[in-house]
């Protein structure tokens, strides 16, 4: 089984699935609204140059989310 981390710490030019969402309220409504799911894949596109927010590609579209946000989407890596 490969290692879990947070999409916050994700490389770019990866390819990784959620494992869950950790957190509550507001903003895991909001990351669930924008189909951030778990079983769904998302790609890390680009990270702005002082880190923050971060460019994602998922369902064939791009979504940009803070690193705040990212920081309770548990990912884990996978083969594209």
């Amino acid at each position: 089984m490969t290692k879990e981390f947070r999409l916050a710490e994700a490389k770019v030019g990866k390819t990784y699935e959620i494992v869950r969402l950790e957190g509550s309220g507001a903003v895991r409504r909001r990351i669930m609204d924008m189909g951030l799911v778990p079983r769904t894949r998302v790609k890390l596109v680009n990270v702005a140059p002082l880190g923050d927010p971060l460019d994602l590609e998922a369902k064939g579209f791009n979504l940009t989310i803070r690193k705040s946000e990212a920081s309770v989407i548990v990912v884990r890596e996978v083969e594209e």
